[in-house]
């Protein structure tokens, strides 16, 4: 049975590197003849490893450590870096990058090599930098587009690359807010009186009580309205023969009107063509009691607030909105109110009032929210949480959020150009939510943008601009 011979060769080669280390450590006296013979034999076997060819790429360590240098340098121990021509380089790839080409035929020639981790550093042929890393190919063609970069398939598989199209959605923005619930400054009134008068009696009707319009809230005696409802009764009773005529009687009329005389008690007058004692003073208009002053027997001089009267069936729920967001706001719009005092329950009202002043100190301004209060549940001073759904009807042009690069002086996102290929694009941004933001300009229907990991994308973009600015530089020299 015959032995393979290129294993004989390759015990042959491991023996004579171990007899030939060990000769040149111990003397320098020539090599025996027998091994002599034997040195060419293996070169002839393996002559790639025996002839070295092409320029000096790097120098490594003599002892086989992960140390590299671009030019000629010494250990510590004062040994020599060995040379390492182009043929000896070991390439982890499946073909050389020239292979590559020849046979694609689609990236074109090799211009220069650059710097695997990312440094402004450019080489005419293949090197390693200070790690042992090879530098990596730039073809012809990939640089040709200056608005866009080339990223390897997989590149983008490692980085978790993600795509998006572009498409119109609404955009609904939910302000949030705390409110307070506040009376409607329309539905208050007070009652006093234009003249001095004296409250013979005060009804039955107290603070928190709800009243009527027109209901009885206290008997008054007024010298002055009782003086002026005997000149009405005066001219009601005149005879038209005696030349005081209409006119008198619309003057004695106008003097109760002014004096704020009820109507009941004008009617009373022209009914039994009596002055009545006492007049029954009503309140004003519907609501609750949220204060009384009068008492029985007090004295009322013009103008004393004597009751104030308060209609809840329509609230205010005032809520302050951050100045960022006052531009999404517009009357009109539907608002949901959740009380705390009853967290179960939604009520819906709307914005009637953007109010004209911002506040200082807090940088927000005012909302005004009319709710309808039928049951009376909502009263004044209560906490609420306020969500106002912002935005139009309309569908708009929407990327996801995550797809916005933002420097800060402009907004950017990548366009996927197919192939590989992406290109940063500046846009105009519009309104925000649910995740996603309008682009007003930049981007048409159905583009296709990078969602996810785009800032690895955009850092290949910077590196490329880079190396297009230095390469200009050299060729301008």
């Amino acid at each position: 049975m015959r032995r393979p011979v290129g294993a004989f060769v390759i015990v042959s080669a491991i023996l004579a590197a171990g007899v030939v280390g060990l000769a040149l450590g111990r003397s320098n006296s020539p090599l025996p003849g027998w091994l002599d013979a034997v040195l060419p034999v293996v070169a002839k076997q393996n002559p790639a490893q025996s002839e070295a060819s092409g320029p000096v790429i790097y120098y490594r360590d003599p002892d086989g450590l992960p140390s590299y240098s671009p030019t000629p340098k010494k250990t510590s121990a004062g040994k020599d870096y060995l040379a390492v021509r182009a043929s000896e380089d070991v390439s982890f790839e499946e073909s050389p990058p020239e292979t590559k080409t020849a046979k694609s035929g689609d990236r074109g020639k090799i211009r220069y090599y650059r710097n695997p981790m990312g440094l402004p550093d450019t080489s005419p042929t293949p090197k390693k930098d200070s790690m042992g890393m090879d530098y990596l190919p730039v073809y012809e063609g990939e640089q040709d587009d200056d608005s866009s970069v080339k990223v390897s398939a997989g590149k983008l598989q490692k980085a978790g690359v993600q795509i998006e199209v572009a498409e119109r959605r609404t955009l609904n923005t939910m302000v949030r807010a705390p409110g307070i619930v506040q009376e409607d400054e329309r539905r208050k009134a007070v009652v006093s009186l234009r003249f001095e008068g004296f409250i013979q009696s005060v009804e039955n009707v107290t603070t928190g009580t709800h009243v009527h319009k027109g209901q009885r809230l206290m008997r008054i005696y007024g010298p002055s309205l009782s003086s002026a409802a005997a000149e009405y009764l005066s001219a009601l009773n005149a005879r038209p023969d005696t030349g005081i005529g209409n006119q008198a009687l619309k003057g004695a009329r106008r003097r109760l009107e002014n004096l704020d005389a009820p109507e009941a008690f004008i009617a009373e007058i022209e009914r039994t063509r009596e002055i009545p004692v006492y007049v029954s003073w009503p309140a004003p208009q519907d609501g609750e009691i949220v204060e009384r002053i009068a008492v029985n027997g007090m004295r009322a001089a013009p103008g004393d607030v004597l009751f104030r009267i308060a209609d809840h069936d329509v609230v205010w729920v005032l809520i302050d909105v951050a100045e960022r967001d006052l531009s999404l706001i517009e009357v009109g719009q539907k608002a949901s109110v959740r009380l705390r005092a009853y967290p179960n329950r939604l009520f819906t009202g709307n914005v009637t009032l953007i109010y004209p002043h911002l506040m200082a100190e807090t940088r927000t301004a005012r909302i005004r929210i009319e709710l309808p209060n039928p049951d009376q549940v909502l009263r004044p001073d209560m906490y609420a949480d306020v969500e106002i759904a912002t935005g139009a009807e309309t569908p708009v042009l929407t990327v996801s959020s995550s797809a916005v690069i933002d420097s800060g002086e402009r907004q950017i996102v990548l366009v996927d150009k197919g192939d590989g290929r992406f290109e940063p694009r500046e846009v105009k941004l519009g309104r925000r939510g649910g995740g996603r933001v309008e682009i007003k300009e930049g981007l048409a229907e159905n583009d296709k943008v990078v969602v996810s990991a785009n800032f690895l994308i955009d850092a290949e973009s910077n590196l490329k601009a880079a190396l297009s600015g230095l390469d200009k530089g050299e060729k301008s020299q």
